[in-house]
């Protein structure tokens, strides 16, 4: 359990002296998203994962808190000076939060899907009501079962559903103290991390364009387009996403 001010953040670091990666989840699942290719990974890296406040196995959050400040203390935590991370939607965008505040400490960013800050989403009205109602109705399943209808186009899996369901338990917590990082959108230009987005064309259509405008922004950045896939790529194509880290993530 790493402390963040009052609260504590659990996270998994599978040791040795390999190269650093940083795993960060998306806000629809928990770090188990990246069970279906963690051995890999733990066996060409020093791999680390956690689990963002009240996801998984992280404690609710008590306080006000940043999703950057928390990446900060994990990787301080461990010691973790630089590193190569790789993150999808909402963990994406926290990698790109700290490529941005923090350049030296990113040696490479693998981006899956990643939902950035500042970006001008199109509002959704009637979802965002559903979901405030469902919310206050406090029905984690009927909340999981809105996330995986959003969020799981690829059809239905009972390890998405299980993410989905960790999710929702987050979601009042996420709602009351989390804090929005300083917009990133606008200054993707002043990148110089390597990097690569991957987005799957079943995702939902506001993800693929930010994603699409991104990579034409950072530049350098490859964009990887992934057919059939929809918002959990590491579910629904490991091997591709293996594969993009071994090939981006390297000493």
């Amino acid at each position: 359990m790493v402390p963040a001010g009052a609260d504590k953040i659990w996270a998994e670091d599978s040791g040795g002296d390999k190269p650093v990666l940083v795993l960060l989840h998306e806000h629809v699942a928990d770090s188990r998203m990246w069970d279906p290719i963690w051995p890999q990974l733990c066996d060409m890296y020093r791999a680390i994962r956690y689990d963002v406040r009240g996801f998984g196995r992280s404690p609710a959050a008590t306080q006000e808190y940043s999703l950057l400040l928390d990446l900060l203390a994990v990787l301080d935590h461990f010691g973790i000076g630089q590193a190569h991370f790789a993150g999808c939607s909402g963990g994406g965008g926290t990698i790109v939060d700290l490529a941005l505040a923090e350049p030296a400490r990113v040696r490479s960013m693998v981006l899956l899907a990643p939902g950035i800050t500042g970006y001008d989403w199109p509002p959704e009205p009637e979802l965002d009501a559903e979901f405030d109602a469902r919310l206050a109705g406090g029905d984690v399943d009927a909340l999981a079962d809105l996330c995986v209808r959003i969020w799981g186009a690829a059809g239905p899996d009972p390890f998405v559903t299980d993410l989905a369901r960790s999710a929702a338990r987050a979601y009042g917590g996420q709602e009351k103290f989390q804090r929005e990082d300083a917009p990133a959108f606008g200054r993707l230009g002043e990148i110089s991390t390597p990097a690569v987005i991957m987005v799957g064309d079943l995702d939902q259509r506001a993800i693929i364009e930010c994603d699409e405008q991104a990579a034409a922004r950072i530049p350098g950045c490859a964009l990887i387009r992934m057919p059939g896939v929809d918002h959990y790529p590491t579910v629904r194509a490991p091997q591709q996403v293996l594969d993009t880290i071994r090939k981006y993530c390297v000493a």
